[in-house]
């Protein structure tokens, strides 16, 4: 486990609800992990600057920018995020001017954000122009690290490549997340480079593709759904049997969307198939679905079959960790075959953060 390196900024009775405010338990504990992580990476491989992609609001790049004095590019593709990153900014530096003294604030350094999209396709060259442009930099005479906190599907495999493709690039950290929206080479066999495999190892071996299915198994943890089994909570576990009977559902009526998104539901005792249904797809493109098709004889059986909805589910749940890893292996093979040298560890609570593990490189 890595060693601790808190930011005491985090625990300042006057400033610490600027880092977290509106920010879920979940992600509390993801950015104040992580950013212990890339500021341990920075004291381990110096750099002149981090860049933060897939940045959001600035949660992890504040920490690392005002906590631990590093100065933070953060590629963000949607503005308005920036712009209210950039508010936050300034109201934590207005609160940091009434409360901290100059010395305590000399070390702040202020993230720069800047609205783009890193895609799979995108060239190191352009990728660098960018971060000179941003930072005001006259020429490539700097060095920085990557990181990522849950970047989805492809994205992470494209900041390895990136990584990888630029000589000032000294470390990666990154958290992976939805692995099922990965490009294989089934799935989309007219694109030059895909999300997994990545190896030399694994592409050269036949039989290694990963389902769909496996892919998005493997996105989940089981310790709360065993804390869950163990005390005997089985009535909480009944919204798998409503979740099946509404993928059910869209299937039968658009077998094109089989995989898209549908919103969260916390469960409730007494829920309804309608009341969830009404909650799973609001703002979806299945809100407008007749509410008579959800009434058949199907859907008392599916409901009737919770039990072993459950069972199922708890198979499926065992395998979870192996899939996980045989895709976090195949990119460390990735990095090693590319004369890195590689950490794979877990640094968050599974039962908070099912994605938990970080991938760590520098280049040799």
């Amino acid at each position: 486990m890595l060693n601790s390196f808190p930011c005491t900024l985090l625990e300042h009775p006057k400033l610490k609800h600027m880092f977290l405010k509106r920010v879920k338990p979940k992600k509390q504990h993801e950015v104040a992990r992580m950013a212990e992580v890339c500021a341990l990476s920075h004291r381990q491989t110096p750099v002149d600057f981090i860049v933060d992609f897939g940045a959001g609001v600035g949660h992890l790049a504040r920490i690392l920018g005002y906590g631990y004095g590093l100065q933070v590019c953060c590629f963000e593709m949607q503005h308005d995020l920036n712009q209210q990153a950039g508010e936050i900014d300034l109201k934590l530096e207005s609160m940091a001017a009434k409360h901290l003294s100059q010395a305590e604030t000399r070390h702040f350094r202020r993230p720069v954000h800047l609205t783009q999209r890193l895609e799979s396709s995108t060239e190191p060259a352009q990728f660098l122009s960018s971060i000179r442009e941003a930072l005001q930099l006259e020429d490539d005479k700097f060095r920085f690290g990557i990181i990522g906190l849950h970047p989805c599907g492809n994205l992470g495999p494209t900041l390895m490549r990136m990584f990888l493709g630029c000589p000032q690039a000294r470390f990666l950290n990154f958290v992976g997340c939805c692995y099922q929206k990965m490009t294989t080479q089934p799935t989309h066999p007219r694109e030059q480079v895909h999300g997994y495999p990545l190896s030399r190892f694994l592409s050269n071996k036949p039989g290694c593709h990963l389902s769909y299915e496996a892919r998005e198994i493997s996105c989940h943890a089981m310790e709360v759904y065993t804390d869950r089994l163990s005390a005997g909570d089985y009535e909480h576990l009944r919204i798998h049997s409503l979740r099946a009977a509404a993928e059910r559902i869209i299937v039968q009526q658009f077998p094109d969307l089989r995989h898209c998104a549908l919103r969260n539901v916390k469960h409730s005792h007494g829920m309804t198939f309608h009341q969830y249904f009404q909650k799973a797809v609001q703002g979806t493109r299945f809100e407008a679905l007749d509410s008579r098709i959800l009434s058949n004889e199907q859907l008392e059986t599916d409901l009737a079959n919770w039990q072993r909805i459950v069972s199922f589910y708890t198979l499926r749940l065992i395998m979870a960790p192996l899939v996980e890893s045989i895709i976090l292996y195949d990119r460390c093979l990735f990095l090693m075959e590319n004369d890195c040298q590689v950490k794979i560890e877990a640094i968050f609570d599974p039962r908070l953060s099912p994605r938990n593990h970080i991938t760590r490189a520098v280049k040799l």
